[in-house]
């Protein structure tokens, strides 16, 4: 049987002011902080959305979609849900909703930690976190993949 092709993916950590981008491929199961773009009330900045799959062609986007601790709709939850909607349809990709509970807060304290150790040497910003998340969702989805193994 033969191996599946390498495929790029990227990931959206949506926000009604921030959508954090990452990108990573299926063949290393790595992914990496990509961009923060900018979203007006919710309204993500479309060209700047296209330019990111334009630039990386992925074969999938990943989205980050909240929930409450409790499983259930958050806040964010519906209009999450619409962005992956509209990213599929805008650019006729497939795309995958990976539940996000905690990931912010993941990035954050992986953030801080980096300052830290002194491996990241400016002070940690909102957008930093946002494509830290990103990147955290993205490694969720490639390590749920099948045939994925632990990284």
């Amino acid at each position: 049987m033969p191996a599946p092709a390498t495929r790029t993916v990227l990931s959206f950590d949506y926000g009604l002011r921030r959508i954090g981008v990452a990108v990573g491929n299926t063949l290393t199961g790595t992914a990496e902080a990509l961009a923060t773009i900018d979203a007006f009330d919710g309204m993500p900045d479309w060209p700047a959305i296209g330019r990111c799959i334009t630039d990386w062609h992925p074969a999938a986007v990943v989205v980050g979609v909240p929930y409450n601790m409790a499983g259930q709709n958050a806040r964010l939850t519906t209009a999450a849900l619409q962005f992956a909607d509209q990213l599929g349809l805008r650019y006729k990709i497939e795309v995958h909703r990976v539940d996000e509970r905690l990931s912010s807060r993941e990035a954050e304290d992986d953030l801080r930690e980096r300052r830290r150790s002194g491996s990241k040497t400016r002070r940690v910003r909102r957008g930093d976190v946002d494509r830290e998340a990103a990147r955290i969702l993205l490694l969720q989805w490639l390590r749920a993949q099948p045939g994925e193994t632990a990284r």
